[in-house]
């Protein structure tokens, strides 16, 4: 049955999404050793070798098809947070016994907000705002109070992100005349407190719209701070003008060296109208090229065939990125397209549980899953594709089947997963038993 057939009700029935629970309070950092590690002190284990490491080595083929997946046991040493040696392996050496664990690139999870969430807080449901401005509104009035422990709360949800493989995120972050640069702050606290176990690049985000609220200011300056992307909010139906407010997006990251992530929800001609704007402006200032990005970009979901073909080849020429949370029901988002036409496309949990939506798990495998099942993908040259939306980029395997990851010299940023291929992780949402950032053990 078409993918584009199935209800929004047996979806979720049959999803990894109506499977999946979750706890608000997480505390897997002080839980009992993983097995792998029992005995080691690995907060001190910064140069290491394991044993019985699983890494794919090729494809199997019958009659042309891809019909499995190749895969050797070696032995890896980490020294000063690089692959140092890859090795036979050497099952009675003294090393850690990774016990045959399917090793993968870390995961990233590249569009969340971490500054704002509720988690290890209190539950609470989503309640209706009318419409985005009206949740503006309502933002205007929690986020004195969610600023009080927004650290505290940061730190435990990269802790959950953590416990599912995710040693790197992009975060949005609030700059608006409300809680000004105070939530970024609060979050730079969070991410010192964790930069030995996990990395972030952030977005400078006006939630409450760049001109609808007095955010210039504060994005100008917060512009000048460690962050790495300049953000925006659907500049038609916020700001009520594409062109100000994309070109005023465009010359702060251009005065300060930034890049460009922009969240735009439009589904609608507005939304058509930003996209190609924006790819004349960055057209216009090559140096955005690959540094420029559009979350969730869901216009491009209801465009016809052949426009969302040309959309898709002029983003590609453009090198501007999507970031798509994979959305399911009316809008499924053409990631197949746009893969097709070598659109760089990452995906991210966005809200794990905040005001404006509770669906997040923490885990982007489970993402990546969710696109498997909505796009058809169930054969295993496929279901290994779709990894690279966990990783943003580096997976085992090339399309040819020729080994490309890992490499001597690689950042040791890398998962032990139960799992005995890319395929077999994809499909069972496998369990993640441990995380190294940076040759850092995380658990």
């Amino acid at each position: 049955m078409s993918t584009s057939n199935i209800s929004r009700k047996d979806f979720i029935k049959n999803s990894a999404l109506g499977l999946v629970g979750f706890s608000l309070l997480p505390d897997i950092l002080n839980a009992a050793p993983n097995f792998l590690f029992e005995g080691i002190d690995i907060k001190n284990t910064k140069n290491f070798i394991l044993k019985n490491v699983r890494l794919e080595t090729g494809f199997k083929y019958q009659d042309d098809e891809i019909i499995g997946t190749e895969t050797e046991l070696f032995t890896i040493e980490i020294n000063h947070g690089r692959i140092k040696k890859i090795t036979k392996n050497q099952p009675n050496s003294n090393a850690i016994d990774a016990k045959g664990m399917l090793m993968l690139p870390s995961f990233k999870d590249m569009h969340i907000h971490l500054d704002k969430t509720l988690y290890a807080d209190k539950w609470r449901a989503v309640r209706r705002a009318g419409g985005i401005k009206g949740m503006i509104e309502l933002e205007q009035k929690v986020l004195p109070d969610m600023l009080k422990n927004s650290t505290y709360k940061a730190e435990k949800l990269i802790e959950l992100l953590q416990s599912h493989g995710t040693g790197f995120a992009r975060s949005h972050v609030n700059i608006e005349p409300t809680s000004k640069l105070d939530s970024l702050k609060n979050l730079e606290k969070a991410l010192e407190n964790k930069k030995a176990s996990f990395e972030a690049e952030l977005v400078a985000f006006p939630q409450h719209g760049l001109y609808y609220t007095d955010s210039l200011p504060y994005m100008k300056e917060a512009a000048k701070m460690d962050i790495d992307f300049i953000g925006g909010l659907d500049p038609t139906n916020v700001d009520g003008s594409i062109e100000k407010t994309i070109d005023t997006t465009v010359q702060l990251a251009l005065d300060n060296n930034k890049g460009i992530d922009i969240h735009l929800h439009e589904s609608g001609k507005s939304g058509h109208d930003t996209i190609d704007y924006l790819i004349k402006k960055v057209n216009e200032n090559p140096v955005l090229k690959g540094k420029t990005f559009i979350s969730h970009s869901f216009a491009l979901a209801t465009l016809d065939k052949n426009n969302l073909e040309a959309t898709a080849e002029e983003l590609s020429n453009a090198q501007i990125g999507i970031i798509s949370t994979i959305p399911f029901g009316k809008l499924i988002m053409p990631i197949p397209t746009l893969l097709k036409y070598n659109v760089n496309v990452m995906t991210g949990n966005d809200s794990i549980v905040d005001y404006w939506n509770t669906m997040g798990t923490g885990s982007v495998l489970q993402k990546v899953n969710l696109a498997a099942q909505l796009y058809g993908q169930t054969s295993e040259f496929g279901l290994s594709r779709m990894l690279r939306l966990a990783t943003a980029g580096p997976i085992p395997l090339a399309d040819n089947g020729v080994q490309q990851w890992p490499n001597i010299g690689d950042d040791a940023d890398f998962i032990l997963i139960d799992a005995s291929c890319s395929a077999e992780a994809v499909s069972r949402i496998s369990h993640v038993s441990s995380l190294v950032v940076k040759g850092n053990i995380i658990y």
